[in-house]
């Protein structure tokens, strides 16, 4: 499914879900002025489609005292193609890496990450950077504030 396949309905049921997902079906289909029935084929057929990822909660860092958020930038030594895949399937397998981004000019990775405090992503740091081989130079940054946090896409 292409985004411009998507009709108006499509349109509201995608920034109602991003901003509220745990609406039943039927509350839904009222919302966006459709029949139950239509909007389930919907968001199935935009589930399917790969326009819908998943839907999941978003948890408060602070409240689960994961309070420490680091972006991390990654040089590797060897940018071969197996190399980055590898180094990317390293770093997925740790759960406090939230997001991983390939990203060009500058360094090969961008990562964020999401821990309980300093020693927490010192430890990390161990793990993932300073016991690989084929990593380069690491260079962190902590967030002091978060003055903005959204999920939602414009659509």
């Amino acid at each position: 499914m292409l985004a411009n396949e998507l009709d108006d309905v499509d349109r509201r049921i995608l920034n109602i879900l991003q901003h509220d997902a745990s609406h039943t079906n039927a509350e839904l289909a009222e919302l966006v002025h459709v029949s139950p029935p239509t909007c389930l084929r919907r968001v199935k057929y935009m589930n399917e489609g790969g326009i819908i990822e998943r839907q999941v909660a978003i948890v408060s860092p602070d409240k689960v005292g994961a309070r420490l958020t680091a972006i991390v930038e990654i040089t590797l030594d060897v940018q071969a193609a197996e190399r980055m895949a590898e180094f990317e399937q390293h770093v997925a397998a740790e759960a406090a890496v939230l997001q991983c981004y390939r990203v060009a000019p500058g360094p090969d990775f961008v990562l964020i990450v999401q821990v309980a405090d300093m020693p927490a992503y010192h430890a990390l740091a161990h793990r993932l950077f300073a016991t690989r081989t084929n990593v380069r130079n690491v260079k962190a940054y902590f967030s002091t504030f978060r003055s903005k946090f959204e999920t939602r896409i414009a659509v």
